[in-house]
């Protein structure tokens, strides 16, 4: 067995939310990546599931589908040279790249900025909220949820605390939360 070389994402579906929040949804165990370059037109024109994609999605690289969380996982040079060619491919096929060398170096920055948000000990799940900021720029605020012994880091009885989510920062942005429950609710009604 090849030994993992680096850290990456993948998908992971903890209920069966995604599949009603997204269109499509990911299949748990895709490699991932944040997927913001999917965003082209004015995210103000966005409604219903591709507005939930804009602000909580994860870009599953098997079905080009969405996660709402990803977990971060080890992974060999072969499986990161999948997922960069399995991008690359999808930047041609579906954007328009020129060329599959242009869309290599562009899928490789892609990847990187994964490798970046999965310095995280493995099994640690990361959450997305994407915005467009005032001067509008993409902005992209990611937490961490990992596993925590529920007396000592979440300070709630056992079976209460499963996962304690984890600051990265001291941005006061980063004080919203991802709200699953809701993410459906919304989904099922079909609203924005």
């Amino acid at each position: 067995m090849t030994a993992p070389v680096t850290k990456l994402l993948r998908t992971i579906r903890l209920d069966p939310s995604d599949s009603f929040v997204f269109d499509p949804a990911a299949n748990p165990g895709e490699w991932a990546v944040p997927g913001g370059f999917m965003f082209d037109a004015d995210p103000a024109t966005l409604s219903g599931r591709q507005k939930q994609a804009f602000r909580a999605g994860f870009l599953g690289l098997t079905s080009f589908g969405w996660s709402t969380l990803a977990v971060v996982v080890d992974a060999t040079a072969q499986e990161r040279a999948g997922a960069v060619d399995s991008l690359a491919r999808f930047l041609v096929a579906s954007h328009g790249a020129p060329s599959l060398d242009a869309a290599t170096a562009a899928a490789e920055d892609e990847i990187a900025y994964a490798e970046s948000l999965s310095t995280h000990p493995a099994q640690t799940l990361i959450a997305l909220h994407r915005t467009v900021n005032p001067d509008g720029d993409l902005s992209e605020q990611f937490r961490t949820l990992s596993k925590a012994t529920a007396r000592d880091d979440a300070k709630m009885p056992c079976s209460a605390g499963a996962f304690a989510i984890v600051e990265m920062d001291d941005d006061p942005a980063l004080g919203e939360t991802v709200d699953l429950a809701t993410l459906t609710r919304i989904a099922q009604r079909g609203q924005p």
